[in-house]
Formats: structure tokens, sequence, C-alpha cells
């Protein structure tokens, strides 16, 4: 029997969920599966991903076939990697204990890029709030400073004084050229 590693569609339209289960190829993508292995949440960011590890790992060993969605998940979290230094081991190319430093060192890697992208979202949000603060407070700045002129008494005599001074530069201009 062949089998695959394949989600099945769970959650309101627009807002899918996911769970990531072995089913028999030949079943259809909502319907009957063998085992359930994790979670997979795009409406989240970065997406939240939730894998029974050694679970994910026997069932891609004993030759389940991941479907591409399904193996750029196993391949975010790991799973593909350990088999890949599994098969290392196998060969001889590896010892154990380099396979465990390998894996270890690329998961300590990956955690700091996950947490450097949710900080880099955070620190994004709090600075698109604060603009959008600043902006507020200047248009209403704006607005009350229209409203205060609107209802300032108006000065004449300033107006007057304006067009005297424009109408004596004129022909002082005229008798220069």
């Amino acid at each position: 029997m062949a089998t695959k590693i394949r989600l099945q569609r769970f959650g309101k339209k627009g807002k899918p969920f996911f769970h990531v289960v072995v089913a028999d190829s030949r079943s259809p993508r909502d319907g009957k599966f063998i085992e359930r292995l994790g979670s997979y949440n795009p409406n989240t960011n970065p997406a939240t991903i939730e894998i029974n590890f050694e679970k994910t790992l026997a069932w891609v060993n004993s030759g389940a076939q991941p479907t591409d969605t399904a193996r750029a998940i196993l391949s975010y979290k790991g799973v593909l990697y350990k088999k890949h230094l599994e098969g290392g081991v196998k060969k001889g190319a590896l010892t154990q204990e380099q396979a465990d430093e390998k894996f270890a060192a690329w998961l300590d890697a990956k955690a700091g890029k996950i947490s450097g992208k949710a900080e880099g979202l955070a620190t994004s949000k709090a600075d698109a709030r604060k603009a959008a603060l600043a902006a507020e407070a200047k248009k209403k700045e704006d607005k009350a400073a229209a409203i205060a002129a609107k209802n300032a008494p108006v000065v004449e005599e300033e107006a007057p004084a304006v067009e005297a001074e424009a109408t004596e530069e004129a022909p002082k201009e005229e008798g220069a050229e």
C-alpha cells in the first residue's frame, strides 16, 4: 500500500487550518487517514507548525512519500535533514555523534532565524503604530490651527499697507530699466 504524508484541510472559508496526516494515496484529501502527525496553521505570522518529530521521521524512513507542501513543512522542521544525516551514518560517512552535533547546530540556527523574524515583525508593528499616532497628532494640530485661524478676528489694517508697498516698488523698478 502506497502511503503519503499530506495535508488535510479544516477551518472556515478563507481561514484554512491543516492537519498533517499519513494516508493511503488512493483516499480523498479530507477522507480516511492512517495517523495524524501534527498541524499547520498558515494564518499566523510566522506560520505555526506542530509536528510529532519521531513519528514523522519513522514514517519517512519507512517509505511514506510527502506531497510538495508537506515536504516543505518537513524540511522546515528538519525531519528530512535528520533523515539525510541518518543516511550518512548508515553509509559510514559520519558518526552518530557528528550527525547529532550537525543537527543541533542546524536547530539552533533555525530557532535564531525564527525568533529574529518574530522580533522584526513585532518592532515593525510597533513602529507603524507610533508613526500612525504621530500622523494623527499632526492632523489634529493642523485641524485645531485651521479652526483657530477661522475663529480669529481679521485685522484689516495690514492688507492696505502691503498694497501700498507694492505700488511704491513698482515705479522704482520701471525707472531702473
